[in-house]
Order: C-alpha cells, then sequence, then structure tokens
C-alpha cells in the first residue's frame, strides 16, 4: 500500500510528496481507513510507530471536508498528550501535513508563560494539541471552551495514567460535546486504561500493530552487572568508545540525572539532562543539542522522556533499570528506527536482578550477559531474586537514605522521575 491508494483529499497528498513519504507503516495502513469512514478507534502502539501521522492525517482530511469557521477560543479537533515534547512534536507534524490546508493550530503546555497561547486560541483554531494541565487551567480562566469539538484524541493513555493525570481527564471529557469522533491511542491496556477506552468511545474499531512488551527484533539487548556506586565508572568506560555517537541514558530520579551529566561533563563527554525539574527552555536546548550532535549524551527520567523522538540514536543505555516492564521496551525502542540496527544496555546490581527477572518475562527473552567490562560483579550476577515489590522498596530506601526531611514526622522526598 501507498498513500496515494489512501483517500486523502489532494493537499495532504501534496505534503506527503514534499516529505517524501510514499508508504504507511502499519498503523497508518490500518488506522487512516477506518477513521476516514468516520469510526472511533483504539489504537495499541507503541513511540516510533508512526501513530502521529496516523491520527494526524485523517483529522486534518476531515476538518478540510467538513470546513466550518473558526470560532474565538474554541478548538474544532482537540489532541491530548501527557508531556510538553510530545505536544511540541505533534504540533510541529500537524504544521507539516497541512501546510496546505487553510487550517490554523495551536499548541498549549505548562511551564511557560501563557500569553501566546491565550492570544492563539483567541483568533480560533482548527487543532489544539494540549497537555492537561494547561488545558484546565485556560478553561477555569474563560481563554478555552471545549463545546465545539469535533474530534477528540487521547494519546499515550497509558503514560497519562502513569503521571496521575487521570483525575484531570475524568475533568475533561464532561466539558466535550457528547456526538463526537473519539481516537485512542495507548502502548499498553492496563485495567484502568481499558476501563477509561469502553467510557470514551463508541463501537470502535480496534488497531494492534505491536503486542503488549515485545521488544525491535533489530535491537541487540545486553546486561552488565555491577555494584551500585560503579555504575558511574561503568558508564565512562562504555562511552569511551566512539561507536556510541549519539546515546540515551535512562536514570531513575531527577538528582541522579543531573549527577550523572556532572560526572561525564568532568570527563570532557559532552551531555545533557532533561527531567520533570528541568524548566521548559532548558528541556528544548537540551533535546536541539542532543539531535544536532552537539552534545553525544542525553540523560533523562521516564516521564520527561516520553517526548523525545530523535533520529540517529545508536545506543539506549538503562542506568537503572526500571521496575515496570513496559518502561523498559519505550525505552529501548528509542534506538533501531526507520530500519537501522541499535544496541540497548542495561546495568544491572544485585538489588535490581528482580526488575531484570520480571523484563525477561514480559518479553519472553532473556537477555546477552556481557562480563568482559572491568566493572563485571559476581555479587550481582549470584544474586538471589526476591519479589519486584520487596527490591523496589529496598532501593527506594537506599536512594532515600540520607536526604535531608523536609519537616518533623514527614517521609523524605522520593524525588522519583
Amino acid at each position: 500500500m501507498q498513500f496515494s491508494e489512501l483517500n486523502l483529499v489532494p493537499q495532504i497528498q501534496q505534503a506527503l510528496k514534499d516529505t517524501g513519504y510514499e508508504t504507511p507503516t502499519p498503523i497508518q495502513g490500518q488506522a487512516i481507513p477506518l477513521i476516514l469512514e468516520g469510526h472511533d478507534l483504539l489504537g495499541i502502539a507503541q513511540t516510533g510507530t508512526g501513530k502521529t501521522a496516523a491520527f494526524c492525517l485523517p483529522i486534518l482530511n476531515s476538518l478540510h471536508l467538513r470546513q466550518a469557521r473558526r470560532e474565538p477560543r474554541s478548538p474544532r479537533a482537540l489532541i491530548l498528550t501527557p508531556t510538553r515534547e510530545l505536544a511540541i512534536q505533534i504540533h510541529t507534524s500537524l504544521l507539516t501535513y497541512g501546510k496546505h490546508l487553510r487550517q490554523k493550530y495551536a499548541v498549549i503546555f505548562g511551564g511557560v508563560g501563557q500569553g501566546n497561547q491565550i492570544r492563539d486560541l483567541k483568533m480560533g483554531v482548527d487543532v489544539l494539541v494540549a497537555t492537561p494541565g494547561r488545558l484546565l487551567d485556560l478553561i477555569e480562566q474563560r481563554h478555552l471552551r471545549l463545546d465545539r469539538v469535533e474530534i477528540f484524541i487521547l494519546d499515550e493513555a497509558d503514560r497519562m495514567l502513569d503521571m496521575g493525570f487521570m483525575p484531570a481527564i475524568k475533568k475533561v471529557l464532561p466539558l466535550l460535546p457528547s456526538r463526537r469522533h473519539n481516537l485512542f491511542f495507548s502502548a499498553t491496556m492496563p485495567p484502568e486504561i481499558q476501563k477509561l477506552a469502553q467510557s470514551i468511545l463508541r463501537d470502535p474499531k480496534k488497531v494492534e500493530v505491536t503486542p503488549p512488551a515485545t521488544t525491535v527484533e533489530r535491537i541487540r539487548q545486553m546486561v552488565m552487572y555491577v555494584d551500585k556506586k560503579e555504575k558511574p565508572q561503568l558508564l565512562a568506560h562504555i562511552l569511551k568508545d566512539n561507536d556510541l555517537h549519539k546515546v540515551l541514558v535512562f536514570v531513575g530520579m531527577k538528582h541522579l540525572a543531573d549527577r550523572v551529566v556532572k560526572g561525564l561533563e568532568s570527563k570532557r563527554i559532552a551531555a545533557a539532562a532533561i527531567h520533570g525539574n528541568k524548566s521548559q527552555g532548558a528541556r528544548q536546548r537540551a533535546l536541539k543539542d542532543f539531535s544536532s550532535d552537539r552534545v553525544r549524551v542525553l540523560v533523562a527520567t521516564d516521564i520527561a522522556s516520553r517526548g523525545i523522538d530523535v533520529d540517529g540514536i545508536s545506543h539506549v543505555i538503562n542506568y537503572d533499570l526500571p521496575n515496570i516492564p513496559e518502561d523498559y521496551v519505550h525505552r529501548i525502542g528509542r534506538t533501531a528506527r526507520a530500519g537501522t540496527d541499535g544496541d540497548a544496555i542495561s546495568f544491572c546490581t544485585a538489588e535490581e536482578k528482580s526488575y531484570l527477572a520480571a523484563i525477561e518475562k514480559a518479553t519472553r527473552q532473556q537477555i546477552e550477559v556481557v562480563t568482559d567490562q572491568p566493572y563485571h560483579s559476581e555479587d550481582a550476577a549470584r544474586a538471589r531474586i526476591m519479589s519486584v515489590g520487596k527490591a523496589k522498596a529496598l532501593i527506594e530506601g537506599q536512594r532515600d537514605a540520607g536526604r535531608p526531611r523536609r519537616g518533623r514526622g514527614r517521609r523524605p522526598s522520593r524525588g522519583h522521575r
């Protein structure tokens, strides 16, 4: 199948030709015809499968065919997404695919001043891309209303759940018209997400392009056993190899991301951090520097990383293993894109061995162990596997140790992610 075979208007077809896109990805080939026919859609797909175009192209097409006058503060389509970075990327995609259409697009998110965003809304937009917090803020200030929304897209629903946005989503839903076209995308379908999908979608068609918790076949996965205190030295040792030319490093906590960057910079390795405590400007600069190869290493937490969609990432390094197997799948999927190969290296301490076992069970494969490295830990390799819950509690206890308490009787801040 080619894009030219899809029932998209000539203006969108021309934009696709301008960008050199000819062949749809599996989710695009399956989802676009269903959306064009007006079906509600449940799309189960991970980042990197092309799902943004899978919903952007048909909604632009539908809005073009149902031309209506733009009303101030009232978007015709709403795309709700969990992170600022992802919101910006979706907005950029809309500008690319819709450049030959007479439509207007806006993006709103927190962490920056709202003046420009309010001005964009006042002028009227066809498609609004938003994060939940800023969306509700502007609604409460009466700068935005949702009563004319024709198409509602909820993107990365499982990450919305992880980030605690479910209460916000439940506030947004009653503000939408009861009759609307709904598109729902999620990489995984835990029970709460299934329940949310059932409450939003009406007789949906389902498209699933990748079974949950499977990994990209073109990625070589490796694990290195190491003592916790020697993780910085192991990372620096690995980065001596210049074949690791664009490296994404995942850590468990925000303060650790900054610490890892400082350690790398002290060894003259160009690095930047991206996490929830960084300002929007700092996060965008870090992504830009990483994309343009001004920095070789980007150190990220899971929450901040969701919007990272950078071409050419050669290696993903799990400095800390995630305690949720699906997060591991999302992480390593940042490499080996567009038909290229990639490597994923995971550091594993004795305490993290249970996380590794859970990942191998979920992905149904055994990860290659690399012992030919100077910081190999036999103690970690031979460690007894405890329950994931106990391992998580132990690791969190170690991370909290020595941190100042914020007040008598209160728990120390976890600072997680």
